[in-house]
């Protein structure tokens, strides 16, 4: 903690309860819609991916917890085929790739998502071959930098009914985040637990927002994300100018 001063430690606060936000009232995004922003403050992405991966597995894993039920266990023996080798390919990416090449790979995703949303250009797919290569890629860029939720979405949204896809794709991300955390740990990658713990209130402040303010979210989907592409793409422009010049 020593290495940020009092004004950036109050923006990854804000962060932070913002990823709890987006992660419980989308059911998925915290880490799409948060790292580019930490990145902006400082470090790289294999020092925060882990502290977003050690909140995923707790957040996730309590509202399991709290209701296993309503989880389609169909769509994930199905396609956790599809999902998991390349999320290994993109968490051995994440170690090897130079930080320079990480962080732009992550404004560049972002900046790409933004688009879609501000335009509301859903993608999405009811093709079998078009699905699995949606679900490879964001296999992939999951394990690289855990943001490939929205392509993954695209695909369960055609598979999982609306009551059975929060808890689903929570199962999954609990899957993802707990083989990309066991890597790091046998690749010995520093992760700091101690800040981790420190943020974790501050994200379950944003997660108890985001499972009372769910529904309302769902129901202004379109308007909800095309603020947030707005916002999103601003960043990710402002990062890729900030590297790349």
């Amino acid at each position: 903690m020593d290495i940020w001063s009092y004004q950036q430690l109050i923006y990854i606060v804000l962060i932070f309860v913002w990823t709890g936000f987006v992660r419980t009232g989308l059911g998925f995004g915290g880490a799409a819609l948060g790292l580019p922003l930490l990145l902006l403050i400082g470090a790289s992405p294999i020092y925060w991916l882990p502290i977003i991966a050690t909140h995923l597995l707790f957040f996730t894993s309590i509202t399991f917890k709290k209701n296993h039920k309503n989880i389609d266990t169909k769509f994930l023996k199905i396609n956790l085929w599809w999902i998991v080798p390349p999320a290994l390919l993109g968490v051995f990416g994440l170690i090897s790739f130079s930080k320079n090449a990480l962080i732009i790979f992550v404004f560049s995703v972002s900046l790409f998502y933004s688009i879609t949303w501000i335009f509301n250009k859903k993608v999405q797919s009811n093709n079998p071959i078009l699905d699995k290569f949606l679900l490879v890629v964001g296999g992939y860029i999951a394990g690289i930098s855990l943001t490939g939720a929205p392509l993954i979405v695209a695909v369960a949204m055609s598979q999982v009914s609306k009551i059975n896809l929060r808890n689903t794709l929570f199962v999954l991300w609990f899957i993802l985040v707990g083989i990309k955390m066991l890597t790091f740990l046998y690749f010995d990658i520093f992760i700091d637990f101690w800040f981790a713990l420190i943020l974790l209130p501050f994200a379950f402040i944003g997660h108890i927002i985001g499972l009372k303010t769910h529904t309302k979210i769902i129901k202004n989907d379109k308007i909800f994300k095309r603020i947030i592409g707005l916002a999103l793409a601003f960043v990710s422009l402002l990062g890729l100018i900030k590297f790349l010049y």
